[in-house]
């Protein structure tokens, strides 16, 4: 029996607000209602998934370190922070795990200032513009990175 590998699923700022903020864009999908999704997925992948939302930067700084340390894998919707953090991208850097980086909508098809990413060319891999299954597909690609590292 293959055993189950952990991974963090961390999300930066307002994703505790999905399914009240602008659904037209985010979807209708309360923020409970898609953690359970994301640890279901997970089980049925081999994985087991812990799911966090920090609102401070350096909160989310202190997630990725400690995932960095206890999982073997981490999926990443930063946020805004994806535009403007330098002290998350370094974080990222500091892990020697892979990161799949996550986006509900596509950020190439919305503002400007949303085309700049600090995390895109250091992270393993990105999924965008899928809504809540976006979620699903990073850990698909996540525990298949993860089963050809054994």
């Amino acid at each position: 029996m293959t055993p189950v590998r952990s991974v963090a699923v961390l999300n930066g700022p307002n994703l505790d607000r999905l399914g009240a903020r602008q659904p037209a864009l985010y979807g209708d999908m309360p923020w409970p209602e898609l953690v359970a999704l994301v640890q279901e997925w997970a089980r049925e992948l081999g994985l087991s998934a812990a799911v966090s939302q920090a609102a401070g930067e350096g909160e989310l700084v202190q997630l990725v370190h400690a995932a960095g340390r206890d999982c073997a894998g981490i999926v990443l919707n930063a946020g805004a922070y994806t535009h403007t953090s330098v002290a998350l991208r370094d974080a990222v850097l500091s892990v020697a795990v892979p990161i799949v980086e996550i986006h509900l909508t596509n950020p190439a098809r919305r503002e400007a200032f949303r085309h700049v990413s600090h995390l895109s060319d250091v992270v393993t891999g990105t999924v965008q513009g899928f809504g809540a299954v976006g979620y699903r597909l990073a850990l698909v690609g996540l525990a298949d990175l993860l089963a050809r590292r054994k």
